[in-house]
């Protein structure tokens, strides 16, 4: 069993906390996939690929500012 930390999804994010965002959200991008169209050799949890795409670099991403509501 192959272990990835997210001290691991850090090095292509920067902080623990992004690289787990970046994941959770390409396993709901994953999840939100047609099964027929779903990429081969998914056996493990779409968490768990996550992650481990994302350790890999194979996830690319980039970071949007919000927008604040009012007028401050």
């Amino acid at each position: 069993m192959d272990v990835v930390t997210p001290g691991q999804a850090s090095e292509h994010t920067g902080s623990k906390y992004l690289g787990v965002l970046v994941a959770a959200k390409y396993a709901r991008e994953l999840n939100a996939l047609p099964r027929d169209t779903v990429p081969a050799g998914l056996e493990k949890k779409l968490t768990t690929k996550s992650i481990e795409t994302l350790a890999a670099g194979g996830i690319e991403f980039r970071l949007i500012k919000r927008r604040r509501k009012g007028g401050l």
